[in-house]
């Protein structure tokens, strides 16, 4: 792969028969498989070679490189004097250290463990996430929430249940709640829930103590959803360039968001062959993983298969969407599916008027059929709601309608 990378053969030569050369023939091979251009690879190994050269002045070799060498290597590169080393393009530098780290570590060419902050959860979390694939099905994604409150909870009163009161869960709430949203803070409540009755069922708790949680406070459609005007959601979709890449891309998922109303991380998980070209049909994994088949329309298919024709790269990734710029892996979350969105709003000179920006097209979608003489039933079987009772929340917004039935406040003449 150095062959195909370099052109002098003095250059190859050098490199594979110089210190560590079988690591950088496969790092050029890593390189060139996710997708990196030539020049951006040449650099990358380069940063390779530097480092190889350094760690061996400093009596290392790569086997025994760990996390640490990295901070080591920037305070080198500070003070560098290393002969045929120039000091040019020092992000480049660092990115391409970092890369060829990841790559003899995930390759096991490193003999010594990863030195990293690593959290190690106690044996009583552990077994609670056990216990949750196990009984309930719960994903990861889920119990990463629930791990970040528990940690806390078991730093705080300790990690023996039989000490667990009232008082103190009540306490722990409290606190968490002073500090956290609304959302953070029924996230908290229900991690607790669960673990005290994951302890209970095991016999390490005292029964009957999950009730002690208290409930937070939080009216039911008190809030408005927040949603654009259908001319700004033509805006934000026509602000994509269909001649490039990223365009097509970025296009094809403002229409799953602003048609369909999909959610970020209903994208995110979207494969190849989750679109049934044939049938017109796409399947999308929502929440609790319950699969579900939406209509593929014309828009939405001409734009899908545009991006996958001409704009998706070549990628091992079986996901739909990947990344415009190498490595070329699927996109990492929902996040990057919100920022697609910001960015797309920002050249349509689109005010963002809340937070979450993917979930504001889906907002969109529920008003505009509302607006249409869609029934909330409608609304509900597009959104995938599993209850009624969340999509009432939409009735808020139809200001025309609730003014035909709107009554005078008590003592106060009618406007």
């Amino acid at each position: 792969m150095l062959s195909e990378l370099f052109g002098s053969p003095s250059r190859i030569q050098e490199l594979r028969e110089g210190q560590d050369g079988h690591l950088l023939e496969g790092f050029a091979q890593e390189l060139n498989q996710v997708g990196y251009a030539k020049l951006t690879a040449r650099r990358h190994i380069r940063a390779a070679e530097h480092l190889i050269h350094w760690a061996n002045q400093q009596g290392r070799t790569v086997a025994t490189l760990d996390e640490r060498i990295f901070d080591e290597f920037v305070q080198h590169l500070n003070q560098c004097r290393c002969p045929r080393f120039g000091h040019t393009h020092r992000r480049d530098l660092r990115t391409g250290v970092r890369l060829f780290l990841r790559y003899v570590r995930f390759a096991d060419l490193v003999t010594t463990r990863r030195i990293e902050e690593i959290i190690v959860d106690p044996s009583l979390l552990v077994s609670f996430c056990g216990w949750m694939r196990l009984q309930r099905g719960t994903c990861d994604a889920t119990l990463d929430n629930y791990r970040r409150h528990l940690r806390d909870l078991l730093k705080r009163i300790g990690e023996d249940p039989g000490k667990f009161d009232a008082q103190s869960l009540r306490q722990f709430v409290l606190d968490t709640s002073g500090r956290c949203g609304w959302a953070a803070s029924k996230q908290c409540t229900t991690a607790l829930r669960m673990f005290l009755r994951f302890l209970i069922a095991d016999g390490k708790c005292a029964t009957g103590l999950d009730a002690s949680i208290p409930v937070l406070a939080h009216w039911r459609l008190s809030s408005l959803p927040r949603y654009l005007q259908s001319d700004e959601v033509e805006r934000v979709i026509a602000s994509c360039d269909p001649a490039t890449s990223r365009g097509k891309r970025d296009r094809a998922i403002l229409l799953l968001l602003a048609r369909l109303g999909l959610r970020a991380g209903d994208i995110v998980q979207l494969r190849l062959d989750d679109v049934d070209w044939k049938e017109a049909w796409i399947c999308v994994s929502g929440k609790g993983r319950r699969q579900t088949m939406m209509p593929l329309t014309q828009e939405i298919g001409d734009a899908i298969a545009d991006y996958i024709k001409d704009g998706r790269p070549q990628s091992a990734a079986d996901k739909l969407f990947i990344r415009s710029r190498a490595p070329f892996r699927a996109l990492a979350n929902h996040c990057a599916i919100s920022m697609i969105v910001v960015r797309a709003m920002r050249r349509a000179a689109v005010i963002c008027p809340s937070r979450g920006a993917a979930h504001l097209l889906r907002h969109s979608v529920a008003s505009s059929m509302l607006r249409q003489g869609s029934s909330l039933q409608d609304i509900a079987g597009v959104l995938r709601h599993r209850s009624i009772a969340t999509t009432e929340i939409y009735a808020k917004i139809d200001v025309l309608n609730l003014r035909q039935i709107v009554q005078p406040w008590p003592e106060v003449k009618p406007c």
